[in-house]
């Protein structure tokens, strides 16, 4: 067999190899969460809402952990249930609508346990849709 007629399976999407804290996935498996790469991370889509992004990286160790979309109105009802919850710091340390469980923390298992109930239980104030791309000409 020549060099050019090798036989090569499929092309893989590029993303990370392996999805950080696959517990994540196990807890939501009732609502059929769908993975996607995301700038090298893995982006928790339920149908079409993002809901979570899951980060274990070597740079900004700070933000390694499970992200959640939600709104700024919902920071301060979600911050009292989830005290170690704060805006990431790599996006400059403001606030955003992007809020992180630190990978770091104590109670970090047991948190995340607890965002993932309230996404089964379909709570509002974690999830967003996002918006479209624009078309260009």
């Amino acid at each position: 067999m020549s060099k050019g007629s090798r036989r090569q399976g499929p092309k893989q999407a590029k993303g990370p190899k392996q999805v950080p804290f696959p517990f994540v996935l196990e807890l939501l498996e009732p609502l059929r969460p769908t993975v996607k790469p995301m700038f090298g991370l893995s982006a928790i889509y339920v149908g079409k809402k993002i809901v979570l992004i899951l980060r274990d990286r070597d740079e900004h160790r700070e933000d390694n952990g499970v992200w959640a979309a939600t709104a700024l109105e919902h920071l301060e009802s979600l911050q009292r249930e989830f005290p170690e919850m704060r805006s990431l710091g790599e996006f400059g340390g403001g606030v955003t609508s992007w809020q992180v469980l630190p990978s770091a923390s104590a109670d970090f298992e047991a948190s995340v346990m607890r965002m993932c109930e309230l996404i089964l239980r379909g709570d509002q104030r974690i999830g967003k849709i996002p918006k479209r791309k624009s078309k260009r000409l």
